[in-house]
């Protein structure tokens, strides 16, 4: 795999995801250096003028009146020990990976006066494997401060580190990469960690996780849709031209592309249930969801999100509030939303496919009948799935209190949205595959089936990891299988 080059601008989702979890090296392209250089001559020609720039002469938050005077470099270690304030279980590697690349990405735009020297060391770091010890509690979404403390600590031998599966002293963790820890020159402190770079890293693997898990969603309808013997005229596209919102004409062609087959079934029903006739709209709603979160952290990734913002061709250094991430914090919330309602329609056709038999299926999908429970006490581990992704589809961004003296009054508590987001994607994808499980079933039961291509694979792969039910025996275990592979990239259909 070639190495990612960061040159200011074309970092994706996808990006991050082959960084943070596949490994994927990251180079600073040739004309970085050169722009972070330009930028730094302004920053130090703005304080030589005697211009006030925060957190460089002055100090931060309540304290911004105060004159910083005597060892500048000296203010930036003492900046990022007062504020490495964070608690918690230390963040994975991968969001540590992904924050990483992501705040260099930042850098790359331009903007921050960071030395060139610490971006290096940075990149360098990422590249050989010294993840920084990253407690995951203390952002409300006004920047990161306090969890990015731990990369600058890191990249100064302070702190501690991951390095070849053992954590160790940072200091010990660099020699051991044979790097050289940084020296921060006025302003490098602050530009570290002023940033919602943990916030957009997390978010881009949330949405590398919803990207998969929506085309596992389109898989489990269209088998569903199979089983039940669907009417497929609701996939029409002249149906969706005459109302077309939001995305759900590509919901609706998606699901015509797995179900295509030289001659289509006839349809058992003339209405289906909400939950299997509307299932393009929930869909397409879900993917202009999903788009306007990748719009949003994309735009953090691609940014130069500094406070203060060195601007390179003006010769200026300016105060921002760039750093907030309010767009990103509803975007994701809005996501939350789009997942619940997709996720209530998944456990909805679960229910049809292992209820009492009306849609022309065996009760509970049991092949012996009788006192058989078949898959019906599933029904309680998907009301209870669902649930929990309804309670954190509440919205967080509003929960927040004025800090600092009310300097900072206002909160946008993006990470929370971001991992509630995320762990909602995780529960989604246990609905998921109870549904791939239900609609295996039900095509088995169904005399005279014949799938269509698409999702005669995908009923081979669900096959693959769980056989189809002969008599009673316990389904939650046989669900983890699947789950896994749906989770870890190992599905293939």
């Amino acid at each position: 795999m070639s190495a990612l080059v960061l040159s200011g601008a074309g970092i994706s989702v996808e990006d991050v995801a082959a960084v943070a979890r596949g490994g994927r090296k990251v180079e600073v392209g040739s004309g970085v250096i050169e722009r972070l250089d330009k930028a730094r001559k302004v920053l130090d020609q703005a304080a030589a003028s005697g211009q006030q720039i925060y957190g460089l002469n002055t100090g931060l938050g309540a304290n911004l009146g105060t004159t910083v005077e005597g060892d500048a470099s000296a203010f930036q270690r003492q900046l990022l020990e007062g504020r490495s304030g964070a608690v918690g279980e230390p963040l994975p590697q991968e969001a540590v990976r992904a924050t990483m690349l992501a705040r260099a990405a930042m850098f790359s735009v331009g903007g921050s006066g960071i030395s060139p020297a610490v971006l290096t060391a940075l990149v360098d770091a990422l590249n050989a494997g010294v993840h920084p010890v990253m407690p995951s509690l203390g952002s409300i979404g006004a920047g990161d401060l306090l969890l990015m403390t731990a990369i600058a600590r890191t990249l100064i031998a302070e702190g501690e580190a991951d390095y070849q599966g053992r954590r160790m002293p940072s200091a010990k963790a660099l020699m051991m990469a044979r790097l050289a820890p940084v020296s921060l020159a006025p302003k490098d402190g602050l530009s570290l960690i002023n940033a919602s770079a943990v916030s957009t890293g997390a978010g881009a693997l949330a949405l590398a996780d919803a990207l998969s898990a929506f085309e596992q969603q389109q898989q489990a309808g269209a088998l569903t849709m199979e089983a039940l013997g669907a009417n497929r005229t609701i996939l029409d596209p002249r149906l969706h031209l005459a109302r077309p919102a939001a995305c759900q004409q590509l919901a609706a062609k998606e699901l015509r592309d797995l179900l295509a087959r030289d001659e289509q079934p006839p349809p058992t029903t003339l209405q289906d249930p909400l939950s299997v006739r509307c299932m393009p709209s929930i869909h397409g709603a879900l993917i202009q969801a999903i788009d306007n979160a990748r719009l949003a952290v994309e735009i953090e990734l691609n940014a130069a999100a500094d406070n203060p913002l060195v601007l390179g061709e003006d010769n200026l250094v300016l105060s921002t509030g760039n750093f907030h991430t309010a767009s990103m914090a509803l975007a994701f919330e809005t996501l939350g939303l789009a997942i619940a309602q997709a996720s209530a329609a998944t456990a909805a056709r679960f229910v049809q496919l292992t209820g009492s038999g009306r849609n022309g299926l065996p009760k509970y999908l049991s092949p012996i009948g009788g006192a058989s429970a078949g898959f019906v006490p599933l029904q309680k581990t998907v009301t209870a799935i669902l649930a929990a992704i309804r309670h954190k589809a509440n919205p967080v961004m509003l929960d927040f209190l004025p800090v600092s003296e009310s300097v900072e009054d206002h909160a946008t508590q993006t990470l929370l949205a971001v991992t509630k987001c995320a762990g909602m994607i995780g529960l989604w994808r246990r609905l998921i595959a109870f549904e791939l499980m239900a609609a295996a079933q039900a095509v088995d039961l169904r005399e005279g089936l014949t799938l269509a291509p698409a999702t005669g694979v995908i009923h081979a792969a669900v096959r693959a990891h769980v056989a189809s039910l002969r008599e009673d025996r316990p389904l939650g275990p046989d669900a983890e299988p699947l789950y896994a592979s749906l989770a870890n990239g190992g599905w293939r259909a």
